[in-house]
């Protein structure tokens, strides 16, 4: 069990903030809300001046999606011959 004064110490909150106030308060109520429907993903710097944004990353994928489909048929079809 921590002791008190490094449990102070680790506290990263303002002393203005009165926790006491904050009475109800349930963690993750809204998790699945806030992420339902969305992936996230990182894109790596190198690739930002390309890919500046959400809608560039979507193009480029709907352009590659047809070509990634038809490799994954044929190769299912060789696997099953």
């Amino acid at each position: 069990m921590k002791n008190a004064s490094a449990d102070r110490l680790n506290d990263e909150l303002r002393p203005e903030y009165d926790l006491s106030r904050l009475k109800g308060g349930v963690r993750g109520k809204y998790y699945r809300q806030a992420t339902g429907g969305t992936n996230l993903v990182l894109i790596d710097p190198e690739v930002l001046d390309v890919f500046p944004d959400g809608a560039a990353v979507n193009q480029a994928l709907h352009a590659l999606a047809p070509v990634l489909r038809r490799q994954r048929r044929a190769g299912s079809k060789r696997r099953s011959a």
